[in-house]
């Protein structure tokens, strides 16, 4: 066959072809948003939740988790009509656990940053929270040149960790621990001289431990919590956002901040 024989197509055949291609692409369309369908068919949802970041997210007296982002993954599974099954998960593999459909949302005080936003998507805001650096009273420290010398304590991966390291002089020393609950410890424990971390987890160790003597030094970042969905999940995306919309139109969302923060939710983007 010439060359100009095998290249010549019908135009039927070329618009089956072009057909059978969109069909194609359609369905792989349909199928790569699933979460929504499997959610409703099981009457199950896996929402990754904090255990290790009070008052977020803990083990309580009853060794059953609880906290502010535990009772907000409940709110979803009432509002959706479903059971909730809480996957505890860190700082460091609470986004893995969402590409990996492992989780089918991810509520673990999750800020949002152009680097998150390349891999996962966001609701919007459900409950505020910001980062912060902290240390003894008596440690003078009133810019981030202030640093210089000394060692901080972080919880790998985190907001604070990542913040920290674009603003921090060289030689402050990182000591990357692999949950908040070793953080804490080890700051508590004097292996460093600084704290890097959420206001309400330092709150919680000022409650916890008044003879440590800290206070607020520096903010890194005021980063309200945003609920994590999977790329390609437009379906269960938007049916969160109205949930979150209808909580905060009623009040809920303040209530649930007041009721772990102390203090109302404030101007929480959308």
């Amino acid at each position: 066959m010439s060359l100009a024989a095998a290249s010549f197509v019908p135009a039927t055949v070329t618009r089956r072809l072009l057909l059978a291609a969109g069909l194609c692409l359609a369905v792989a369309g349909v199928q790569a948003q699933t979460a929504l369908d499997t959610i409703t068919k099981s009457k199950t949802i896996k929402i990754a939740i904090p255990t290790d970041y009070p008052p977020y997210g803990f083990v309580g007296p009853d060794m059953k988790p609880q906290g502010l982002d535990v009772a907000m993954a409940e709110l979803i599974a009432a509002k959706l009509g479903v059971k909730v099954e809480l996957l505890p998960v860190t700082s460091a593999n609470r986004i893995p656990y969402l590409q990996t459909k492992k989780a089918d949302l991810v509520i673990s005080s999750l800020g949002k940053n152009p680097d998150r936003e390349k891999v996962i998507n966001f609701t919007a805001a459900y409950a505020p929270f910001y980062q912060a650096v902290f240390a003894p009273k008596s440690l003078a420290i009133k810019s981030f040149a202030d640093l210089a010398g000394k060692s901080v304590a972080v919880t790998r991966g985190a907001m604070e960790d990542q913040e920290l390291g674009k603003v921090a002089p060289t030689s402050l020393e990182f000591k990357r621990f692999e949950d908040n609950n070793a953080t804490i410890a080890a700051f508590s424990a004097g292996q460093t001289q600084v704290l890097a971390t959420s206001a309400a987890v330092a709150a919680n160790l000022m409650q916890r431990n008044p003879g440590l003597n800290i206070e607020y030094k520096l903010l890194l970042k005021d980063s309200p919590c945003f609920v994590g969905v999977a790329k390609g999940e437009d379906a269960l995306l938007a049916k969160v956002n109205s949930i979150i919309a209808a909580a905060k139109k009623a009040g809920e969302l303040e209530a649930l901040s007041k009721k772990w923060l102390g203090r109302g939710t404030g101007e929480l983007p959308e």
